[in-house]
């Protein structure tokens, strides 16, 4: 039998096969861009609904974004401000710090009273408001969603202490409604921290103290 012979047999069989792999590719290959595709929009969901971004400053139960009103915010974080609504604090107006959980650790549920008590670091002006964990205020019957720095009551060595439950309470009482997860927001105005890279000591920010739950 001549090479030829042979080689002509051979070629139609590897011809024939040929469809077959890509065949049996294809899938494998549609399979890995979906999961590629699910994972990538899955992290970008995360990413937004919970407002994370990069360049993060923590102390204590607190966490801060200050690139948040930068130019070159990176896309998470323009992403998380405009699903929120709220209009950012720019590099040189302020800071803002984020609490979902307290000094110990445990996420802040609304059907628990806490205790947020210290100071704050140097600022002209802040506020601490209850918010939802989209960034909304936290609706309420007393219709009181925080303190200002100008309104809270303090002790004579300047510290302040407030009461955040759904019950009233005497003082600078903090009214919380519902049962599941809630933040807390304290925005700094014109504060020397706003500058990115500040380091900040847990001792500068108010601690949250967790009492009882209903």
């Amino acid at each position: 039998m001549t090479d030829f012979a042979l080689r002509a047999p051979r070629a139609a069989l590897q011809a024939e096969a040929s469809p077959r792999r890509r065949r049996t590719l294809l899938p494998s290959v549609l399979a890995v861009l979906a999961i590629g595709l699910v994972g990538g929009l899955g992290a970008t969901w995360f990413a937004v609904a919970r407002n994370v971004s990069f360049g993060a400053v923590e102390a204590g139960p607190w966490t801060a974004w200050p690139r948040t009103g930068a130019l070159d915010a990176d896309p998470y974080t323009r992403a998380s401000v405009a699903r929120s609504g709220e209009a950012p604090l720019g590099l040189g107006e302020g800071l803002v710090f984020t609490a979902r959980r307290d000094s110990a650790g445990n996420p802040l549920i609304a059907r628990c009273a806490y205790r947020i008590h210290g100071r704050t670091p140097q600022a002209r002006y802040w506020t601490l408001t209850a918010q939802t964990p989209g960034g909304l205020l936290l609706d309420n019957p007393a219709r009181r969603y925080g303190f200002t720095s100008a309104e809270v009551v303090r002790d004579a060595a300047g510290l302040f202490a407030i009461e955040a439950s759904r019950e009233a309470r005497p003082g600078n009482w903090l009214p919380l409604s519902g049962e599941g997860r809630f933040d807390l927001a304290l925005r700094l105005y014109d504060t020397p921290v706003s500058v990115v890279g500040s380091r900040i000591d847990p001792a500068a920010v108010p601690r949250i103290e967790r009492g009882a739950c209903t």
